[in-house]
């Protein structure tokens, strides 16, 4: 074999080890490759620091594969292969350097603003009335014609329906482009969606709320009518979210442009590519495989770029003039553009016997839903067959012993035919958990019951709630465990206060269900009796992520998760009016500041079960703490995101 199939075998193997237990099986092959060759047992050699020795002889991977390494796995094999002893790990748990910490520091990395192609001209978008159904009747350019380094205007054909309506404004530079929008005149007849309203959506979800519509989602047993036929006391209650934006720190952009082998290249920060390619290639008429995306650094992306839409007009305007295209959004335009986090109401019932003790629980949420718009392939049915978007409904299928147990989730359609609903940190757990564990506060309190121990009392692994391997191993057990640790990092209910001053705890299990990270807060905070508005004092967080691989990398990913959550708690949220955002950039749209950020405590449960995620449960718990903090503290019960102070008084005076 010469050096090309060396290198295929090697490769191969590296391939092998980015797979599930593919470093199992790559050690494994090599190892026992060293053991037929020096005819010893494969149990006493090891494979470390690019070779396989026994102690006393050593032989490098490089030359194991130029001999000839021919072995291939079952995924039974696969599965049956041994993991390394817990103990023996030696780059687990040991905080590292960044592969792409020094390019970001020193400016050297390249984010899609940054590309370049020989050639190129500058395009700024004009976005129609409505995000669907616009069409253009007319364009005047004629005083544009005077700026220096216009070029002209192009209305976009788009066979794949993403971006009607769109007029692309070219010219040598950017800022060219730029000032000749505010001298072009455009006419448009907007879609259907021209009057909208956010409260028209909002009422959407109630009616269908109150319909048949959704989809049943599995728990245990999911029919709960008897249950609340039986109950001596019910509990019910509203939760209400608003739209939110992401404004990531970069606004979208993409550049596009066919080369000289007639394939279509596109240069942008992308975190689906196989997502928009599809759409793409519908867009510019060409098979699949007649496209390269070339993907750079996001400058942020937090969902939003999950959906490559943006890539889109650049890739059209290119196709009409014939020439590279690189299409900047403003801040205003993203903003307008944007997949935003649909606004949502869910609806909660809980149903009591004669003794307080729960015995049918209900959890109704309506929103738009971004899979069912982007992805429905990957939407699973529900127990009535109907399929559903689980990234907006996890975390209504909570690991709380309730007995009957309903969670329905809804599809808004109104909100689907406004804009595009998008994924955004944490999608719907950061919204259907601020309802679950406000409402067992609610609960708690409604038969008399201490919150921490009444949720600690629920959280019983038992059932579905046992959990199962790989990844929810203990299950309820090791949710109460995070939030008994949390209760006692922060001293929940132990602390004397000042009038006003209060603690709230959460708990969650971050994501969903099949792959939980098991997250509680507490948040200490004081409410002004004038205004309602609030201030965050100190958040105290406890995870169980399983094995934590990078200490420091997780106390990140875990500090900035809370503060998106008590940013968009208290602060974010925008409104649609006449089919469109109305918040269109920062002067009005005020994520949390610096000013505002509160001392934070991360704890770490030590573990040895498998690691799961940290990026975004640390956001799901915040706002339903803050929510009950600020009943402690006035006996106030706010049950809409964000918490305005205006919101607190008036929950104050209800």
């Amino acid at each position: 074999m010469g050096p090309d199939g060396h290198r295929r075998q090697l490769v191969d193997l590296a391939k092998l080890a980015g797979l599930p237990s593919g470093g199992r099986a790559g050690r494994t092959a090599l190892i026992e490759a060293a053991a037929a060759k020096w005819g010893v047992d494969p149990a006493g050699l090891t494979a470390r620091d690019g070779a396989v020795t026994d102690g006393t002889q050593s032989i490098s991977y490089g030359d194991l594969v130029a001999e000839g390494l021919d072995r291939s796995f079952t995924e039974d094999e696969l599965a049956a292969l041994p993991l390394k002893p817990h103990a023996d790990l030696r780059l687990v748990g040991q905080d590292v350097h960044p592969l792409d910490l020094d390019t970001k520091t020193t400016g050297q990395a390249i984010y899609g603003l940054d590309a370049k192609v020989d050639g190129m001209v500058y395009g700024v978008p004009m976005l129609p009335p409505t995000r669907y159904g616009s069409k253009v009747n007319s364009v005047d350019d004629s005083a544009a014609k005077e700026v220096k380094g216009y070029l002209e205007t192009v209305v976009l054909d788009d066979p794949s329906g993403t971006v009607p309506g769109w007029v692309v404004v070219l010219g040598k530079t950017l800022h060219a482009a730029r000032m000749a929008t505010y001298e072009i005149s455009v006419d448009w007849t907007a879609g259907e969606t021209a009057d909208v309203s956010e409260d028209d959506i909002q009422a959407r979800s109630r009616e269908l709320i109150d319909s048949d519509a959704g989809s049943i989602l599995h728990t245990e047993q999911p029919e709960t009518r008897a249950a609340f036929d039986a109950a001596a006391e019910t509990l019910e209650a509203e939760y209400t979210t608003q739209s939110v934006l992401h404004f990531q720190m970069e606004p979208v952009n993409a550049t596009v442009f066919q080369n000289a082998d007639g394939v279509w290249e596109t240069h942008a920060g992308n975190q689906w590519q196989s997502l928009i390619l599809p759409t793409l290639a519908a867009a510019l008429e060409v098979p699949a495989d007649k496209i390269v995306m070339r993907s750079y650094m996001l400058g942020g992306g937090f969902g939003r770029r999950l959906n490559g839409d943006y890539i889109v007009p650049a890739a059209l305007a290119s196709k009409a003039v014939g020439k590279p295209v690189k299409l900047v959004f403003s801040r205003e335009e993203d903003a307008q553009f944007d997949s935003i986090r649909s606004p949502s109401v869910q609806k909660l019932r809980m149903a009591f016997d004669e003794g307080k003790a729960i015995t049918g629980m209900e959890h109704h949420a309506a929103a738009g839903w971004p899979t069912q718009v982007m992805a429905p392939g990957f939407m699973p049915k529900g127990v009535n067959e109907e399929p559903y978007d689980p990234f907006a409904i996890d975390g209504a299928d909570h690991w709380y012993s309730v007995g009957a147990h309903r969670v329905r989730a809804i599809s808004n359609d109104l909100a689907n035919a406004t804009f595009r609903p998008g994924w955004l940190r944490s999608v719907g757990p950061g919204w259907t958990n601020f309802a679950v564990e406000s409402f067992m506060d609610e609960a708690a309190h409604k038969v008399g019951a201490d919150p921490l121990q009444f949720r600690l009392d629920h959280l019983k692994a038992e059932g579905l709630n046992a959990g199962s391997a790989p990844n929810a191993v203990g299950g309820a057990s090791r949710q109460a465990a995070v939030l008994q640790r949390v209760a006692e990092m922060s001293g929940y209910g132990q602390t004397e206060l000042p009038e006003g001053t209060a603690i709230g705890i959460a708990t969650t299990f971050g994501q969903s269900r099949t792959m939980p990270t098991w997250t509680a807060a507490a948040v200490k905070l004081a409410v002004d009796a004038e205004t309602g508005d609030v201030a965050v004092e100190k958040m105290w967080l406890a995870f169980d992520c399983g094995t934590v691989v990078d200490p420091d990398g997780a106390r990140a990913q875990c500090e900035g998760a809370a503060l998106w959550g008590l940013s968009m708690a208290l602060h974010e949220g925008t409104r649609i009016e006449d089919g469109n955002v109305v918040d269109l950039n920062l002067g009005s749209y005020t994520p949390l500041r610096m000013v505002d950020v509160p001392q934070i405590e991360v704890a770490f449960v030590e573990s040895t079960e498998v690691p799961v995620g940290l990026g975004e449960p640390g956001t799901t718990v915040i706002a339903p703490a803050i929510a009950n903090a600020i009943f402690n503290a006035t006996g106030a019960r706010v049950r809409h995101l964000p918490i305005t102070g205006d919101a607190v008084l008036a929950a104050l005076e209800s």
